[in-house]
Formats: C-alpha cells, sequence, structure tokens
C-alpha cells in the first residue's frame, strides 16, 4: 500500500565553510547526494563542499514546508545553530525585538520614570 501522503522536506546543511544552507525537497536523500556530487555548480555549495545534513522537518503541506524554510532562511546563524539544537526556549529568546523603540522597551522606560 503507498503511502497516502507526500512528504515535503526542510533541511540545513553545514558546510565545509562552516555557513549554513536551507533548502526544500520532496525527496531528501536525492537531493543530498545532488549537493555532494557538485551536480550543479550554481548551487550556493559547490564549492562548500562536502556539506553535512544537521537539521531536518518534514511537512505534507507544500505551503507550510515553503513558509518555513522562508522563514529558516531569514534567521540568525544562532537561530538556525538553536534550531540545530532543537533548543526551541532560546530560538524564542532570539526572537525576541530588543530595540530601543521596541513596545516592551518604551513601557519600561515610561516605568522608570515614574
Amino acid at each position: 500500500m503507498a503511502n497516502k501522503y507526500k512528504y515535503y522536506f526542510v533541511y540545513l546543511l553545514k558546510c565545509a565553510d562552516s555557513s549554513h544552507y536551507t533548502g526544500i525537497t520532496n525527496n531528501l536523500e536525492r537531493r543530498l547526494v545532488e549537493h555532494e556530487s557538485g551536480r550543479n555548480p550554481g548551487c550556493y555549495t559547490y564549492f562548500r563542499r562536502p556539506v553535512e545534513l544537521v537539521y531536518s522537518e518534514y511537512f505534507t503541506d507544500p505551503n507550510q514546508a515553503i513558509a518555513f524554510e522562508k522563514k529558516v532562511k531569514g534567521w540568525s546563524r544562532a537561530k538556525k545553530e538553536a534550531l540545530i539544537k532543537n533548543d526551541w526556549d532560546k530560538i524564542k529568546f532570539l526572537s525576541k525585538c530588543c530595540n530601543a523603540t521596541h513596545f516592551g522597551n518604551i513601557n519600561d522606560e515610561i516605568k522608570e520614570k515614574k
């Protein structure tokens, strides 16, 4: 019996230069072979081989997978490393806005002035 779900994988690779590559695929094994073999000279990982799979998450909804990939691509290195370690508390902490104009910081300043 065939699996009724098609899976979409969001994955992170650690490259030889210690940078991270975030991608999406419907066949993780095939995609890893493609990265390792240098099949596409235009790919980010081509000159950064060897690569190591350090994180993957699967989705059954392609839209959720695409949204998660875009989100992770926008993350800082620190947040990506927290994701690799499955440290959601650190991800939450790193997601907090800390600039002076942030709502919480302005409220803190108002309290200090009183």
